[in-house]
């Protein structure tokens, strides 16, 4: 179902403002990107999101809505003519929801850490890191089904929960050498991201780490720039 009314205010690096662009992709939902500046606090967005005062925001019409996986279930509520993106069963429902939780308050967060660590502190957080990648490699296999994404046949809420995550995960990656999706120990996820970046419904929307690592290494030189 097209539209014309719906604009998300963010920067395509963002991993939470490509959730929503999946999902508007999933419900082939037109819509216009804002672009923006997620270190600058501008008026627009503060006005549009007062409480956090962070991307993403979705504005559909008059309506504004913040945080990214509120902004998802919204779309899926709104937009019914299109694939359903979360579970159609109560329970499928609140595991995905229980993961997508998990990804946002235990596991992304420790990329945060991993940005600042050195030595055995770096360490200890890539342990963490591939600890929540095994996690959630059982995650997979319970609520994929054997199918080929954690919401079966097709692109669902988990998978955009992590998909957002993946294209910092893989820059991390490279950039430390840590080799986070091991194809020994989480081999359903390693297939998972392949299958991702295939697919016609998010494929366009996971971003090259190769680009998110210059992006970053720029905004480090600025940053120490700044501070000198």
């Amino acid at each position: 179902m097209a539209t014309s009314n719906v604009k998300v205010l963010g920067a395509w690096p963002s991993p939470f403002v490509n959730r929503v662009r999946m999902a508007l992709k999933v419900k082939s939902v037109d819509y216009e990107l804002i672009e923006t500046n997620p270190h600058e606090k501008t008026e627009l967005l503060i006005k549009s999101n007062p409480v956090h005062k962070k991307i993403p925001v979705l504005f559909h019409g008059d309506k504004r809505i913040c945080e990214s996986l509120i902004i998802v279930q919204y779309i899926d509520e709104v937009w019914t003519d299109g694939p359903s993106i979360l579970p159609s069963d109560p329970y499928d429902r609140a595991i995905a929801r229980f993961w997508a939780a998990y990804i946002d308050d235990k596991w992304f967060p420790l990329f945060q850490l991993l940005r600042d660590a050195q030595g055995e502190e770096r360490k200890a957080v890539v342990e963490k890191i591939s600890g929540g990648l095994l996690l959630l490699e059982g995650a997979f296999v319970d609520c994929s089904k054997g199918k080929a994404f954690f919401g079966g046949d097709n692109v669902g809420y988990l998978d955009i929960a992590l998909a957002g995550c993946v294209g910092w995960m893989r820059a991390s990656d490279i950039l430390l050498g840590a080799k986070f999706l091991d194809e020994t120990k989480t081999p359903h996820l390693v297939g998972w991201v392949g299958k991702l970046y295939s697919d016609s419904s998010v494929k366009d929307l996971m971003p090259d780490p190769h680009i998110l690592i210059e992006l970053y290494k720029k905004f480090q030189a600025m940053s120490e720039a700044a501070s000198e």
